[in-house]
């Protein structure tokens, strides 16, 4: 992938610390979270450094707002103590954080046949193995991931030890890995959709380097678009957003067709997953856990 960006510019921020007192770095803290609507870190001074008290960090938009904002948080600040708080501004430049995986992606074997590699490593397939090259750009999913290998390995499943799906629909495709996988199995059309303007661009790019753009379409289409039963149907989300969809899912899925699921934890969540989905009326066939990951694989 060329330039991550190529779609939009980076996004500007202005990461905010405070050097404050300990005992005021709370009220510090509150105030900021509420003002700017984002996380708030807090650290303590570590022994043998010039610092002293707590440091509250926190990040801003860099946009017209940003001067207000400032001068609110220093107003704040300056009425909590006796002195002039010691307010530092840097401004953060969005980078490809794909750039960052480069030195840990290596190419792996994520089940029997596929094999997961970056786009700058080489590899030599052996027989019948199939490789997904991947650029992560801005998106998530290189494939390592326990939730997207359990997935992978599904997949796999479906077109090994059942009829082969002709037409699949991955649904929150984000680096197009698993629509990608589908369309190397044989299917004859995938679609792959996402929300996420980064991820779109991210996938249609690994979709023309891994030579499946005549099979696998990428788009920010809603799930309600798609309207026809798809053989498989692919989703590797959250618990809770699954389950928001569950009546959406099952619907696309053809009549013999199948669904899987992935980015679920075990316990609790892959229990409320299994009811759900149960309940309306598929057949669990199976459901692989590695770690505290678990996937689910349906019929319906």
């Amino acid at each position: 992938m060329n330039d991550p960006f190529n779609h939009r510019q980076p996004q500007h921020w202005l990461k905010c610390t405070i050097e404050i007192d300990d005992e005021l770095a709370d009220l510090a803290a509150a105030f900021v979270a509420d003002i700017t609507g984002k996380g708030v870190e807090q650290s303590m001074a570590q022994p043998d450094t010039d610092s002293a008290g707590t440091t509250v960090t926190c990040y801003l938009d860099n946009d017209e707002q940003a001067p207000d904002i400032k001068e609110k948080i220093r107003t704040f600040v300056k009425q909590l103590g006796k002195v002039e708080p010691v307010i530092r501004y840097e401004e953060i430049i969005e980078e490809d954080w794909g750039v960052n995986w480069k030195k840990h992606f290596k190419p792996a074997h994520v089940s029997r046949r596929i094999i997961v590699k970056p786009t700058w490593e080489p590899y030599q397939a052996g027989r019948d193995e199939i490789v997904i090259e991947i650029d992560p750009g801005l998106a998530f999913g290189t494939g390592l991931h326990a939730s997207t290998r359990l997935a992978l390995q599904l997949i796999e499943y479906a077109f090994t030890d059942h009829k082969a799906p002709q037409n699949v629909l991955d649904v929150g495709t984000g680096t197009g890995i698993l629509g990608i996988a589908g369309a190397l199995f044989g299917a004859a059309k995938v679609v792959g959709i996402d929300n996420d303007a980064d991820a779109v661009a991210c996938a249609t790019e690994n979709v023309a380097q891994n030579r499946v753009n005549q099979v696998m379409s990428v788009s920010g289409a809603d799930l309600s678009s798609q309207t026809a039963p798809f053989d498989l149907v692919v989703a590797n989300i959250t618990s809770d957003v699954l389950t928001q969809l569950a009546p959406q899912l099952v619907s696309r899925v053809a009549p013999d067709g199948q669904l899987i699921l992935a980015g679920i934890l075990a316990g609790k969540q892959g229990l409320g997953i299994e009811q759900t989905f149960t309940g309306l009326g598929l057949k669990l066939l199976a459901s692989p856990v590695e770690g505290e990951w678990q996937a689910f694989l349906f019929a319906a």
